[in-house]
């Protein structure tokens, strides 16, 4: 049985989620980069974050025993790992120094995590308010 996160735990996932972003979106705006090379990395973020998300809805639908597309789990599975990909190929090949890509990397997977948790928290927030017809409603 999943137990309703507590306010503190809710509000700590926000502003690590909001962290995260904000750092690497800072990173950005500062960074010494062309305009394409930014919206590259941003679209990864973006990108990167709605899959989680995405992923994260699949698996716990499917434990709950909410019905789940093979295309629409094997679609979340790949996007995730496509955004990982994408990201670190980007950053392998730019012309940045080592605690820059550190810094990209790490941030990334920061707002990633928190993305998730963040899902989790509204997800097992809604599910105590009583049962949903349609997990649409959820969401």
């Amino acid at each position: 049985m999943n137990q309703k996160p507590s306010n503190v735990f809710a509000a700590a996932s926000y502003f690590v989620l909001l962290t995260g972003i904000s750092a690497y979106v800072i990173g950005l705006w500062n960074a010494n980069m062309l305009l394409n090379e930014k919206g590259y990395y941003f679209t990864i973020l973006m990108y990167g974050l709605f899959s989680a998300i995405s992923l994260q809805k699949s698996v716990r639908d499917q434990v709950d025993g909410i019905p789940v597309s093979n295309m629409y789990y094997g679609l979340s599975w790949f996007s995730t790992i496509t955004a990982l990909v994408l990201l670190t190929v980007g950053l392998w090949n730019a012309d940045l120094f080592l605690s820059e890509k550190g810094f990209y990397a790490m941030s990334f997977l920061l707002s990633l995590f928190a993305a998730i948790t963040v899902q989790k928290n509204t997800r097992d927030s809604l599910a105590k308010e009583g049962p949903v017809k349609n997990s649409a409603e959820v969401y």
